[in-house]
C-alpha cells in the first residue's frame, strides 16, 4: 500500500496543500510548529478515522474554520486504486468514504489502509500506565483482526453499562446477564492479545539487536487476572467489591503488559537508549506482522525520527526499512543537512519536502 496524493485543506495549520509523494521514502522538514507532524497525522485520519494523538476531531480545525477534508489517494500492492476521504464539520460531525461510498460505521474501516506510527509519544508504552499499553495493543489488534475489534466493542460497551447498574443498586439477575455479556467478549480479547504477544517477543529481540548492535534478550509479558480465572468466576469473586466501588474491578480492561531487558524490567533498569531502541523494535515487529496479516504492506510514519534515536541508530534504522521488507515511509525532522546526511549514509534514495507554516515544497 502506498499513499500516491494527499489532498488536504484546514487541517489544523494547514490551509490547503496537495502533496504527490514517492513510493519509497519521504521526508518533511522544518522547524517546530511548521506542520511536519500534520501531514503525518492526515495520514493517520485515512487509516484510522482518527488523530494519532489523544485530541478530539475539533481540535484539527484550523483556526476560525468549519471544518476540515483530508484526501487520500492510494496505490495497492497489486496496482488496484483506492480513494479514501475524511470530512469533518463542527455541525455534522465525521464522514469517511472509501472510493466514494461512505461507511456506515467507522469501525469498518480499519484494517484497510494499514500503518505503523513511531513517535515521540511513544515513551508513555514504558513509563505511563497499563492504560497505554493496553491502547497500543487494542490499536494493533484492530488492524489485523475484525472478530477482535468487535469483541473489544462489544466488551466496552457492556462495561460501562454494568458500571452504571452499579451505581443504582441492580438485582443479581441484570448484573448475570452483563456479566456473561463481559465473559464471552473477555475470552476472544484474553486469547487474541495472548497470541500477539507470543508473537511480538522474538521478532522485538531480532529487531532490537539489528538497531543497537546489542545481544540483551527482550521479553513482553502479558498479564491478565484471565490467566488464574474465567471473566465469570472472577466477578462472582468480586461481587460485592464491585458493589462498594460502584464500578467492575474485574476484566481484561485491567490488563497490562511488561517490558523487560534480560530478567529486569525496562521501565527501571533500561537506559534511554535501550528504552528508544526497544520502542522502535517493537514497531518494527508490529509492522512486521501487520504485514503478514494485511494483504499489502502498511505505511510507516517516522515522525521526529532523531528524537529517537542517535544518528548511528537512525541510519541502521533505514538500512533496514529501505529493503524489500517494507514498503513507503513518512519521516519527519527538523533538521534537513541532519536527515540529508544520514539517508545518504545509509544509501537509500528519498524525497524530500520542505515544510513552512503549513506550505510544502520540493
Amino acid at each position: 500500500m502506498r499513499l500516491d496524493r494527499l489532498s488536504i485543506i484546514n487541517f489544523k495549520n494547514i490551509e490547503s496543500e496537495d502533496i504527490s509523494l514517492s513510493e519509497g521514502i519521504n521526508c518533511f522538514v522544518g522547524d517546530n510548529g511548521a506542520g511536519k507532524t500534520n501531514i503525518l497525522d492526515a495520514v493517520h485520519y485515512l487509516s484510522m478515522a482518527k488523530s494519532m494523538h489523544t485530541i478530539t476531531d475539533a481540535q484539527c480545525v484550523r483556526h476560525d474554520e468549519d471544518g476540515f477534508v483530508v484526501d487520500g489517494r492510494f496505490v495497492r500492492d497489486d496496482g488496484r486504486p483506492e480513494q479514501v476521504v475524511c470530512s469533518f464539520t463542527r455541525r455534522g460531525g465525521k464522514t469517511l468514504k472509501r472510493n466514494g461510498k461512505e461507511y456506515e460505521r467507522l469501525s469498518e474501516h480499519v484494517g484497510n489502509i494499514p500503518i505503523v506510527v513511531v513517535s515521540p509519544a511513544d515513551t508513555a508504552l514504558i513509563s505511563d500506565s497499563a492504560e497505554e499499553r493496553r491502547r497500543y495493543l487494542n490499536r494493533f489488534l484492530s488492524q489485523i483482526d475484525r472478530t477482535y475489534l468487535a469483541a473489544l466493542m462489544r466488551y466496552n460497551a457492556a462495561l460501562q453499562e454494568r458500571n452504571k447498574l452499579l451505581k443504582t443498586s441492580p438485582t443479581e439477575d441484570i448484573l448475570l446477564i452483563y456479566d456473561a455479556m463481559l465473559a464471552a467478549s473477555a475470552d476472544v480479547i484474553f486469547k487474541k492479545r495472548a497470541e500477539i504477544i507470543d508473537a511480538l517477543t522474538p521478532l522485538v529481540t531480532k529487531f532490537y539487536a539489528e538497531l543497537s548492535e546489542q545481544r540483551e534478550v527482550m521479553r513482553l509479558e502479558y498479564r491478565s487476572e484471565l490467566q488464574t480465572a474465567s471473566l465469570a468466576e472472577l466477578l462472582l469473586a468480586t461481587r460485592q467489591k464491585d458493589f462498594v466501588n460502584e464500578h467492575t474491578t474485574s476484566g481484561i480492561h485491567r490488563d497490562d503488559v511488561v517490558f523487560s531487558i534480560g530478567d529486569h524490567p525496562l521501565r527501571k533498569f533500561g537506559s534511554q537508549g535501550q528504552q528508544k531502541s526497544f520502542i522502535v523494535a517493537l514497531k518494527l515487529a508490529e509492522y512486521t506482522l501487520l504485514a503478514q496479516h494485511a494483504a499489502c504492506k502498511p505505511i510507516l510514519l517516522l515522525d521526529d525520527l532523531f528524537d529517537k534515536l542517535d544518528m548511528r541508530r537512525v541510519a541502521q534504522l533505514l538500512k533496514l526499512t529501505g529493503g524489500d521488507d517494507f514498503g513507503q515511509i513518512l519521516i519527519t525532522d527538523c533538521n534537513k543537512h541532519r536527515l540529508q546526511h544520514t539517508l545518504s549514509e545509509a544509501g537509500v534514495e528519498y524525497r524530500l519536502f520542505n515544510i513552512n507554516s503549513g506550505k510544502a515544497s520540493l
